[in-house]
């Protein structure tokens, strides 16, 4: 079975998209992502949902 693609919208990661197992399909989900490249840690949060127009997308919930 293929893996679906999630895409994220806002915040840093805006535009990327990658994929999605199902174990992760799971409306409100919460996911962090840390930045520590050249610079203090950055870290924001995501949060997924789903539409049957977009599809599953993390969307940017601040930091």
């Amino acid at each position: 079975m293929p893996e679906r693609q999630v895409r994220f919208v806002g915040g840093p990661l805006d535009g990327r998209t990658q994929d999605l197992r199902d174990s992760e399909a799971v409306h409100g989900r919460l996911l962090r992502h840390i930045h520590l490249h050249e610079g203090p840690k950055i870290e924001t949060s995501y949060r997924l949902s789903y539409t049957a127009e977009t599809g599953w997308e993390y969307h940017f919930s601040g930091h």
